[in-house]
C-alpha cells in the first residue's frame, strides 16, 4: 500500500510548512553578553554564596545593557535586577535596593512589575513599607500599567502590604473603589479589611489619650507633692532662721514682708491697729520662746 504525498506532507505544514532540502538549518542565536553575565551572576549567588560579587557581576552586565537599544533585552534586565535584589538583601543592604534599581530604570512608574512586587515584599518584611510607598503609588497611577495583567496583584499588595500597615486607610478607600482592577468580591472585602482597621486605629488612639491623661494626671501630682515638700522645707527653713534672729530684726523682717506682700502703708492711720497687733503676736513669741527665769543658770 503506497502512502499518499498530501497525506504524508499533512502534519509538517502544520509545524510551518514543507521543510525543503535546498533551505540552511537556523542555528540558535548566541546568548549576548549581558546573558551570559547573568548566568554567572546567578551561580555565584545560588551556588557560591558570593553575593558581593554576584552584584558587581550584575552592574558589570548593565554597563553592557546600556549600549544595546532600550527595548532590548527586557528579560535580562528584569532577571539582573532580581539577581542584584537577592545579593543585597543577603548583605543586609535591604535598604539600598530601591535607590539601586531605580538608577537602572531612572522612575518607579518605568520599573518590572516583577521588580516592583519583589521590592515591596522585600520592604514589608523589614517593616519599613513606608520606604517603597511613594514608588507604588507612581507605578499605579501610571496610565501606561494600568492595562497590565499584573496591575491588579500590585493594587492588592500596595493595599495589604503598605496602605494598612501604614495607617493610610483614606488613601486605601479611594485606591479600592476608584479602581477597575478589583472585582466586586474583592472591592467588599477589602473595604471590610479597612472598616477593621479604622476601628482597631480609633481604640488604639483613645487607648493613647486615656494612658496620656493618666501619664499627666501623675506627673502634675507628683510635680504637686514636690512643690508642697519644697515649700514645707523653705517654710521650715524660714521659721526656724526667723526664730533666731532678735526680736527687733523680726520685727523689722515681718513689717518689711507686709509692705511687699500686703502693700500698706505703716504711716497710714489705718494701718496702726494692724501694727500694734502685730506687736502683740512678736511679743507674746518672744515671751513663749525665751526661757523663764527660773530655769536661767546660777552664776556664784
Amino acid at each position: 500500500m503506497k502512502s499518499d504525498p498530501a497525506t504524508s506532507a499533512a502534519p509538517l505544514r502544520a509545524l510551518g510548512g514543507a521543510l525543503r532540502s535546498s533551505e540552511p538549518v537556523r542555528a540558535a542565536p548566541a546568548p549576548s553578553a549581558a546573558a551570559l553575565l547573568l548566568e554567572e551572576a546567578a551561580d555565584l549567588l545560588v551556588v557560591h554564596l558570593d553575593f558581593g560579587a554576584a552584584l558587581r557581576t550584575c552592574e558589570r552586565a548593565w554597563q553592557g545593557l546600556a549600549e544595546e537599544p532600550a527595548g532590548a533585552s527586557l528579560e535580562v534586565k528584569c532577571s539582573l535586577c532580581i539577581v542584584g535584589i537577592q545579593a543585597l538583601a543577603e548583605m543586609d543592604r535591604w535598604r539600598e535596593v530601591l535607590s539601586w534599581v531605580l538608577q537602572y530604570y531612572q522612575a518607579p512608574e518605568k520599573l518590572p512589575p516583577k521588580v516592583l512586587e519583589l521590592c515591596v515584599l522585600l520592604y514589608s518584611k523589614m517593616q519599613a513599607p513606608g520606604a517603597v510607598a511613594d514608588g507604588i503609588r507612581a507605578w499605579l497611577q501610571d496610565p501606561d500599567n494600568q492595562g497590565l495583567p499584573e496591575y491588579r496583584s500590585l493594587a492588592e499588595l500596595h493595599l495589604q502590604r503598605v496602605l494598612l500597615p501604614l495607617g493610610l486607610l483614606s488613601e486605601a478607600e479611594e485606591l479600592v473603589v476608584g479602581s477597575a482592577a478589583f472585582s466586586e468580591e474583592q472591592r467588599l472585602d477589602a473595604l471590610q479589611a479597612i472598616s477593621a482597621a479604622r476601628q482597631q486605629q480609633t481604640h488604639g488612639h483613645s487607648g493613647s489619650e486615656e494612658t496620656r491623661t493618666l501619664n499627666q494626671e501623675d506627673a502634675s501630682s507628683h510635680k504637686f507633692l514636690s512643690l508642697l515638700t519644697l515649700l514645707r522645707q523653705l517654710w521650715d527653713s524660714a521659721v526656724s532662721h526667723f526664730f533666731s534672729l532678735p526680736f527687733g530684726k523680726s520685727l523689722l523682717a515681718a513689717l518689711l514682708l507686709c509692705l511687699l506682700v500686703l502693700r500698706f502703708d505703716p504711716a497710714s492711720p489705718r494701718s496702726l491697729p494692724f501694727l500694734y497687733k502685730l506687736t502683740q503676736i512678736f511679743q507674746r513669741i518672744r515671751e513663749a520662746v525665751s526661757p523663764p527665769l527660773c530655769q536661767l543658770p546660777i552664776q556664784h
